[in-house]
């Protein structure tokens, strides 16, 4: 089992705290959000670990991690970002993981032990996260339904009301080469000037419109985030205040 982090853009929305560095390489609650990754990757046992690279790719060096460059890393989206490791994705298993997000190593495991060949962890408690992080959740909440046998129904659209919406897509999903065909088919069919803002959510409902592809949503109710401003690290660094005064 390899993985990928996939840490090519800048992250804009960060303001100035990503002037001289990548986003990956933001703070939170002590260190880097990469190492956040990284230590729970190795803790699920995954050493074998690849990198996406983009905006100041040199800082990332130290690391010493397989290098995927993505050279148009400020004009494109995440997925052609993934599709800059397309070697490792057609050789065995991947887990892929945003590189602005931090979750435990359960997340992984839970993956790992997921023997679809795509599947995705998603939190079934997201509006405590979302209305702490938005004035109205469902402003940046995509919908998300998901059916008793755990297959995802639908993904990545805009959201009318909560029921919508039974969880929240986290950043982090297990790719096999069989279903990275599948993802490369649903690609190609995008017109070039479209190829380059689509985004993984949208990639995961056209394979399921369009191939009828069974995506398999794995539930994870344990510590993680999303990094997208620098309101959420203020946000997910006082709550660890908070939890460390109580403890």
């Amino acid at each position: 089992m390899k993985a990928i982090i996939l840490a090519a853009g800048r992250g804009r929305r960060m303001q100035h705290l990503t002037d001289e560095r990548p986003k990956c390489l933001v703070k939170l609650r002590g260190k880097p959000l990469i190492e956040w990754q990284l230590e729970s990757l190795s803790a699920a046992g995954i050493s074998d670990i690849g990198i996406v690279t983009g905006y100041r790719k040199e800082l990332l060096s130290c690391y010493n991690l397989t290098e995927f460059h993505n050279d148009r890393w400020s004009d494109t989206n995440m997925v052609v970002s993934l599709e800059c490791a397309d070697k490792w994705l057609r050789m065995e298993p991947s887990i892929i993981s945003y590189s602005d997000i931090f979750y435990d190593p359960s997340a992984v495991t839970s993956l790992i032990n997921c023997p679809a060949p795509l599947a995705i962890t998603y939190d079934p408690n997201w509006r405590s996260i979302w209305e702490n992080r938005f004035e109205d959740p469902l402003s940046d909440a995509e919908t998300f339904l998901i059916d008793s046998s755990n297959q995802v129904q639908e993904i990545g659209n805009k959201p009318d009301t909560v029921d919508e919406v039974q969880g929240q897509y986290m950043g982090l999903l297990r790719i096999t080469p069989e279903s990275w065909n599948y993802i490369s088919r649903v690609l190609a069919k995008f017109p070039e000037n479209e190829r380059d803002e689509v985004s993984m959510t949208r990639i995961l409902q056209a394979v399921i419109e369009q191939l009828k592809f069974p995506i398999i949503g794995v539930p994870y109710k344990n510590d993680w985030g999303e990094i997208d401003s620098e309101s959420d690290l203020q946000k997910f660094n006082a709550k660890y205040f908070l939890l460390k005064n109580e403890g």
